[in-house]
């Protein structure tokens, strides 16, 4: 295709052409068209011009089409219809879509949030290809690039953290799907458990304590890790480990003590012989948010599967399943 060329073209001459060869006469063509019929003879005359061919020959009962004119003729409604669907705003039918999506999502998220939006999801767009990835430190720069679609992170709301919902990249939207608090797991049969579970479980008994640590997005510190560090404190972290399972693990199998939000905490205590307990100091909760590119903010299909996660994560919260 030489666009060069094709930019030579008035593609308003295919639709007369199109008139004309349904109607087969330059008078009621120039009726149908609102056009006087000296300016439909002239647009004829720049298609005969542009084709290089006599397009229609005069005759007792009207225009008589070409061969050739009869061959574009067999091709111009599907053109025409074509063009005419460019011209449109873009739609999006669940039922009908085929469209690929790809999400990004911390691992936490797997287990809290994605099984109360992914059956509807499927259930209303049967026909939709979803891939899905780990979120690490390059996923943000992987929406920016539109390599993926979606993203699903945490996010602190302490102000000196390097996780805030504040400092998002240029471009990149958000939408808070909740906020979770920060609890504790210690394994079934911790030797400091009695403590913990009485009224003597203070910051000074936590901060006694080895710390198992999820590394996120490439942080070692959490925003917890900073609210302490504003009163000269440190929690001893013992070990730092890239997975929440991982985390947990280590957690059910030694002495260290994991924190960590209380969603997951949930389903970790089912896996393991753990037990939660509550963070034992005041401590700001943290934020799980949907990401996505502002470039795709009015992209039908984006907009609906937004909705369906946004209103899928509302009515588990309100319910009380998160």
């Amino acid at each position: 295709m030489n666009i060069d060329n094709l930019a030579k073209i008035d593609l308003n001459l295919l639709v007369i052409l199109q008139v004309l060869l349904e109607e087969q006469s330059v008078t009621r063509a120039a009726s149908r068209l609102h056009l006087s019929q000296s300016a439909l003879s002239k647009s004829l005359n720049r298609l005969r011009s542009t084709l290089d061919d006599p397009l229609f020959q005069r005759t007792a009962h009207g225009l008589k089409p070409t061969a050739h004119a009869i061959q574009l003729g067999e091709q111009l409604p599907q053109i025409l219809q074509t063009l005419h669907q460019l011209t449109q705003p873009p739609t999006f039918e669940p039922a009908s879509s085929n469209q690929h999506f790809s999400f990004s999502m911390v691992e936490s998220a797997y287990e809290t949030l994605l099984p109360y939006f992914i059956g509807t999801l499927l259930h209303d767009a049967p026909n939709v290809k979803l891939d899905s990835y780990v979120w690490t430190e390059k996923s943000m720069q992987d929406l920016q690039l539109g390599q993926i679609d979606f993203g699903i992170a945490g996010r602190d709301t302490h102000p000196q953290a390097d996780l805030k919902i504040e400092q998002l990249p240029d471009g990149i939207e958000h939408q808070t799907l909740f906020k979770d608090k920060q609890v504790c797991l210690v394994r079934q049969d911790h030797p400091m458990l009695a403590i913990i579970q009485s009224p003597q479980w203070n910051l000074a008994n936590y901060l006694t304590m080895s710390h198992v640590q999820v590394r996120c997005e490439g942080n070692d510190w959490w925003a917890l890790d900073y609210h302490l560090a504003e009163q000269n404190l440190h929690r001893r972290i013992s070990t730092t480990v890239p997975d929440f399972y991982g985390a947990a693990s280590i957690c059910a199998y030694s002495d260290l003590i994991f924190t960590l939000p209380s969603s997951f905490a949930r389903h970790a205590v089912k896996l393991y012989p753990l037990v939660q307990v509550p963070l034992p100091f005041e401590f700001m909760p943290m934020a799980y948010v949907l990401l996505w590119h502002e470039r795709n903010s009015q992209a039908p299909g984006h907009l609906w599967l937004r909705n369906i996660i946004c209103e899928s994560v509302a009515k588990a919260v309100n319910q009380s399943d998160i």
